[in-house]
Parts: structure tokens; sequence; C-alpha cells
């Protein structure tokens, strides 16, 4: 079935890592049967969204099977508001992205606050980078932004419980669970918390991570051919309005 990877990133990071550019995200996909990507710029995240996100627009318009999110950057609300009106204006870009630890902004703040008012004028998904219990404020966020949906990147991390109960209680918010530590059992507790398979996305942090990883703990949770299905890519396609997901030709193992 067709896999759509909806946390991922172009680009070098300050890690001892094996990473770089968008040929090292195709390679990765192919070598694990993704079909679409969906990728923030690593220099937008870490040093300077507007510079970060224009050197991804010009990866995305040579790579068809990478989406976009534009960095959205809770310090300077305003010049990222019209930096995401760029960036989606190119149809390459389908979401925006906040992360939380570079910019030191947490929910519950104001500078965030705002932040989620620029992407929901803008009216596309989010995908925030949650780690912390700060994921029990994300419900009441959204209730003031009814357009507002919310991918809680990497299921809350540590407090992947709070997230778990978090999204239950909103149906606008999504658990991915990307990580490094693989904690069992932590797609099960979400489930029993209530959160529908309709609301979990597949996601790998590459190139930061290898997707196995990832692919590890979904084909660990014990879904079904059906709720595979829906987790591996319809969901996102969904979310995302991406469509029919193509079939690229890859090479032989």
């Amino acid at each position: 079935m067709p896999i759509i990877d909806v946390h991922a990133h172009v680009g070098r990071w300050q890690f001892h890592l094996t990473t770089g550019d968008g040929d090292t995200n195709l390679r990765q996909m192919d070598r694990y049967g993704i079909d679409l990507q969906l990728v923030s710029a690593a220099e937008a995240v870490v040093y300077d969204a507007v510079a970060g996100n224009a050197a991804l627009r010009e990866v995305l318009a040579q790579q068809p099977r990478l989406y976009g999110y534009a960095v959205v950057n809770p310090n300077r609300p305003e010049m990222s508001a019209a930096d995401l009106r760029r960036c989606l204006d190119t149809g390459r870009f389908v979401g925006a992205k906040i992360h939380t630890h570079y910019p030191g902004r947490l929910p519950g703040s104001r500078e965030m606050a705002e932040a989620f008012d620029v992407v929901a004028e803008a009216g596309v998904p989010l995908l925030l980078h949650t780690w912390g219990r700060e994921v029990t404020l994300l419900p009441e966020l959204l209730a003031s932004r009814p357009g507002l949906r919310v991918i809680m990147g990497h299921a809350g991390g540590d407090a992947w419980r709070e997230a778990a109960h978090a999204a239950a209680s909103c149906d606008r918010l999504y658990l991915e669970h990307c990580r490094t530590a693989t904690d069992a059992g932590r797609v099960a507790y979400a489930r029993e918390a209530g959160v529908p398979v309709e609301r979990l996305l597949f996601g790998t942090d590459a190139t930061l991570i290898d997707p196995c990883v990832s692919l590890g703990v979904v084909r660990d949770a014990g879904f079904t051919e059906a709720e595979l299905d829906r987790v591996l890519w319809r969901n996102a396609a969904e979310l995302f309005g991406l469509g029919a997901v193509p079939s690229p030709t890859r090479p032989s193992p």
C-alpha cells in the first residue's frame, strides 16, 4: 500500500548524522517504499525561517515526491505570515511547521498564540514540535481557532500519555509518533484513550532518524490492514488534500 511520511526534513543539522539534500531523502524513501514525504528545511527550523523556506522552494521545484512545510517563527509573526503566503502560492507547500525548542516559545506563550493565528488564517494544517506537558494546553488553543488542525509531532515526546488524552478531547488534534525512543505501547495507549485511527499519522523525522524506526512502531501496533491503510497514507492524503498517491518506479532492493 502507499506510504506518506508527514514529518521529515531536508538539509544538514548540527548533529553528527548522515543528513543532506533532497536526494538523500529520495534514496531513503526508495529504500523503505515511501511514496511521498512532507518536509521542512533544517535551516528554517534552527536558524533562519525565511531563508530556509526559500531554499526549500528550490528543492521542491525539482522533487515532485516532496511537499513542503513552511516554517513559522513565533518570534516574528508578521514576517512569517507574509512568508507563509509566498510559500503556499507556489502550490508545493501544503502546511506550516512550528518548532518550540529553537525559537524558545511554548504553547501558552503570547508568541505561540500569535503564531497559531498566522497558521489558522492561512487555513493549512500545522505540524507542531511537541515535547512535554504543554501539550495539555493545545485543546484550549484550538477551541478559539475553529479551523486550525494540528499534528502533534513526536506525539508529545516524553509526555505521550498527556498528548493522547489531549488528542482524544479535541477532534482537530492528530498524533504522529516518531522519536528515537520507541516506548512500547504508545500507539495502543492513544487508542485506548479514545484517539480514533483517523487521527493517527505516519512520520519518520527523516533524515535525522532512519525511517525503519517508525515503520517498526507502526507494524508493531497491531493495526488491521484497513487501519494500516489509513495510518500509512489515507489520513494524510485527506488532511493535506493530496489526492491520488503516485506509484513511482523504485530500484530493485
